[in-house]
């Protein structure tokens, strides 16, 4: 799905101000699902690519993008390639129960439909920046999940950061090396009926 696709969506119609006076962290998440093209829109929030120059949804120190995105969703856990704007299947089965468990069983992440973990690559940042790389890796962190929250908003989902999680359990449970830092987790799910 390109760019331009994202503005035509329902993120278009709601205004800026509208959402973030709509941001809440809600954890009261039903059961129902939340579909791919969803969660992709979400990813595209974070990360997407928004010109040919490669700059992206998100400010990153030097244009490095030291960040990664992976959902784990019900079918499975999958990896949002942001220049190539897809969402790829890189593990299938329901990991929930375990990025739960890594989240320091955190309910929120137990009942969310899909959880999008914010992942640093250790080392895309440290030739150029050296000791303040962690320092930018977190604040990056920060602009993707909060422009992911307030996707969300506009699409009418729940949403809550969570940042208390076992590093090195999370990264187990996505398989990833260990050159990948986990950081930060954004749940999603669809609101209960009386919300």
């Amino acid at each position: 799905m390109a760019p331009t696709a994202i503005v035509s969506s329902p993120l278009a119609l709601v205004s800026l101000e509208d959402c973030l006076h709509g941001r809440r962290s809600r954890r009261d998440f039903c059961r129902e699902t939340v579909g791919e093209d969803d969660l992709h829109r979400l990813c595209w929030a974070g990360q997407g690519v928004t010109d040919t120059e490669g700059l992206r949804t998100a400010p990153s120190a030097g244009g490095v993008h030291p960040l990664e995105l992976y959902v784990v969703a019900s079918s499975g856990i999958f990896h949002y390639d942001a220049p190539s704007d897809v969402l790829e299947a890189v593990l299938r089965g329901d990991r929930r129960p375990a990025l739960c468990t890594a989240a320091l069983s955190q309910d929120v992440v137990g009942l969310a439909a899909a959880t999008i973990v914010i992942v640093a690559v250790q080392g895309r940042m440290d030739l150029r920046y050296g000791a303040r790389a962690r320092r930018y890796e977190l604040i990056e962190a920060g602009h993707v999940a909060q422009n992911m929250l307030l996707a969300a908003t506009a699409m009418g989902l729940c949403a809550a950061p969570v940042g208390a999680l076992d590093d090195l359990a999370t990264r187990d449970v996505l398989e990833l090396p260990d050159e990948y830092l986990p950081l930060y987790l954004v749940a999603v799910g669809r609101s209960t009926p009386s919300h």
